[in-house]
């Protein structure tokens, strides 16, 4: 009895983890696969091997060595308890089941978990466009899964709950998710995370039918620029739409008939991490334009100034010079307004008998020299140099009879 509940637990445990994830790559992509294990086997191998049956699932990639092998390689996260392996450059051969195993010493290895990879030339039955989407605390993010399968529609985090509604809430972070059209008429399952949490980085699963496609969401800490970025994107929403209530109020009333809008039809919420860092470009980017404004504008005004301090400049020497030149003149003939004083010379033959009688030839001449004033030469036209004293003089030359006779004797 005891061997037939030891075995039914077995099979029931075999098939919680053996459970099938169908996932569709494109030729040439890449595919990443996250496998969680207890903590009980933190320190055990970890490997990748690919079969049906566990008799001829042959390895393709372990944790101890090698750790790459050609275009697959696993890492092992032991604090969170997941190992994850990567495929890349995938060809259709590629394609076939693949298993996640725990290796046991000295026992059965443990199967974590069970996939089937197809891969198509063509564009898969469900896709995302990247398996790593961030997002900071506090704020959400936005997952675009693209299918043309059909099936229940969910939302499920690794090893946890999944939201197969419109909403509903994973760990306390709010999820909705929406059906929709892109522009080249591509269905799309929108999955929004609001009010993200430390707590919610994890892999998780888009599912469509039996098709699924892990995703890995990174939540980290806001930053005080973030914070700043996000009051400032929240007051400018909030004004927008009292601005928008004001004008719809004012253009139209409501009516209680008008009926109450679908939940498919609610908005895609955009992430804010994404709108807060467009925010915070495009603040960093007129703060700039103003910088440069203001710079190229002083620079102006001093060039400006220069030129007018330069031009004054120029156009006041001429007429420094002349003035300096009219005083230096008005000197000069106020020094020659001064008196100036003239002689006349008079030539006469000393009689006298107290000297010898000169020779015949000999001249003696004696002058008289007597003052006149400036006035009395007005007919003069050249101004004496100011400070000089110049004496004019005329002779007059007196040769008396007595004198010649006296000579000739």
């Amino acid at each position: 009895m005891a061997l037939h509940l030891s075995l039914l637990l077995l099979l029931l445990i075999f098939y919680r983890l053996s459970a099938v994830g169908y996932v569709s790559v494109q030729t040439g992509g890449s595919i990443t696969f996250p496998c969680s294990y207890d903590q009980y086997y933190i320190n055990h191998v970890k490997y990748w091997c690919q079969g049906l049956g566990w008799d001829v699932c042959s390895y393709v990639v372990r944790t101890d060595h090698p750790k790459s092998s050609g275009k697959t390689s696993i890492s092992d996260d032991i604090n969170k308890r997941i190992f994850t392996v990567t495929m890349t450059d995938l060809v259709s051969r590629d394609y076939g089941n693949y298993r996640c195993v725990v290796e046991i010493n000295g026992g059965t290895d443990i199967m974590i978990q069970w996939f089937y990879l197809s891969v198509t030339p063509g564009t898969p039955e469900l896709y995302v466009e990247q398996q790593e989407v961030t997002g900071v605390e506090g704020g959400s993010v936005t997952v675009c899964c693209y299918y043309s399968n059909s099936g229940d529609m969910k939302w499920c985090r690794m090893g946890g709950d999944c939201v197969s509604v419109f909403s509903g809430t994973l760990n306390g972070t709010s999820v909705t998710l929406m059906r929709t059209s892109d522009a080249i008429n591509r269905k799309v399952l929108t999955v929004t995370m609001s009010g993200l949490k430390m707590e919610n980085t994890d892999w998780y699963w888009c599912r469509v039918g039996e098709l699924e496609m892990p995703v890995h969401i990174t939540v980290s800490q806001q930053t005080a620029t973030q914070l700043e970025v996000k009051s400032t994107i929240t007051v400018s929403q909030q004004t927008a739409t009292q601005r928008t209530s004001k004008m719809t109020s004012t253009t139209q009333d409501p009516t209680p008939q008008q009926p109450s809008a679908s939940p498919t039809a609610e908005p895609v919420q955009t992430d804010n991490t994404s709108q807060g860092a467009e925010g915070n470009m495009e603040e960093v980017h007129q703060r700039s334009i103003d910088v440069k404004v203001l710079l190229i504008s002083l620079g102006m005004l001093v060039v400006v100034t220069a030129g007018i301090l330069v031009t004054w400049k120029m156009w006041r020497m001429p007429k420094d010079n002349k003035a300096k030149d009219q005083t230096t003149n008005n000197s000069v003939s106020a020094d020659s307004e001064q008196d100036i004083t003239y002689s006349t010379v008079t030539n006469t033959r000393k009689i006298a008998q107290q000297h010898p009688i000169p020779e015949a030839d000999d001249d003696v001449t004696y002058s008289t020299v007597i003052p006149q004033h400036k006035t009395q030469l007005k007919g003069q036209t050249k101004s004496a140099e100011p400070d000089d004293n110049v004496v004019y003089s005329s002779l007059a030359l007196q040769v008396t009879t007595q004198q010649r006779a006296a000579a000739a004797q």
